[in-house]
């Protein structure tokens, strides 16, 4: 009796050993698929990945800058700070007259900054004495014919006397995007004709683009700017001439542009 009881004991266990092992099995094998199988489904992917092409290109173009930006200010002082705005005021709607009479329009005016602060005497062994406001204003222009532009600062200077500021005068292109269309193109062509000489090289074919991205956009941050460096323009000095010589100069423009293609079977 106490034989067959162990038999049947060590028939259990083997039989629980077999099910466990078959369990395991199933799982591992992912529904009846092989390890082996498994292990080689990313080595396909990989060479699935690896039937591309990837290459760069760089394209320039030059622009001649058209516009001129430039920024102007009302400063002005006096006793009461009602007086000092007021004054401000009629001394900036004089400028933005003379502006428009040179052709600039009004929304191509933008207000900056307005400050309104108290002045001080700091005499020495005394309390300061307020000796009244100074009252600023700021405003960008846009002269959107470079061969006005001479002519706008001038007017402007000249409209409100010594109270009247102009300057960071800069070039600017008024449309850009002509230019970098030029580069862009000019980028994806090198990029292709690269990418066209390794396909040769190695016995293959171009195929569709997968994807295309545009790595950098750069311009000319240093314009030539010969006649251009005037800083701050005061309105005694403006009255010596009859307009500034603005020099238009040029500006380079840079795109890169990544792109990827597949490559045909």
């Amino acid at each position: 009796m106490d034989k067959n009881v162990t038999v049947s004991v060590k028939g259990l266990l083997v039989a629980g050993l077999v099910l466990l092992a078959l369990a395991v099995a199933y799982l591992l094998g992912g529904n009846g698929s092989t390890p082996a199988a498994q292990a080689a489904a990313p080595e396909e992917g990989a060479v699935a990945a690896a039937r591309t092409v990837t290459m760069t290109g760089s394209g320039e173009a030059t622009a001649v800058p058209d516009q001129v930006v430039f920024d102007v200010s009302v400063r002005m002082m006096r006793p009461e700070l009602e007086d000092a705005l007021d004054e401000s005021n009629r001394t900036m709607e004089k400028v933005l007259d003379a502006l428009e009479a040179q052709g600039v329009a009004r929304k191509d005016i933008q207000t900056t900054g307005l400050e309104m602060n108290p002045v001080y005497d700091y005499p020495r062994y005394s309390a300061p004495v307020l000796k009244g406001y100074r009252v600023t204003q700021r405003a960008a222009v846009l002269v959107t014919e470079l061969k006005s532009a001479g002519k706008a600062v001038t007017a402007a200077v000249n409209s409100g006397g010594n109270a009247v500021r102009v300057g960071d005068i800069r070039l600017k292109i008024g449309d850009p995007e002509a230019a970098l269309a030029k580069a862009r193109t000019q980028a994806v062509e090198e990029a292709t004709r690269k990418a066209q000489e390794y396909a040769d090289a190695t016995g293959q074919e171009l195929g569709a683009v997968m994807t295309l991205r545009e790595v950098e956009e750069t311009s000319q941050s240093a314009i030539d700017q010969q006649g251009l460096m005037y800083g701050e323009v005061a309105a005694y000095a403006a009255r010596d001439m009859a307009s500034l010589p603005i020099q238009a100069g040029r500006a380079d423009l840079g795109v890169d542009v990544q792109v990827v293609w597949e490559l045909a079977d």
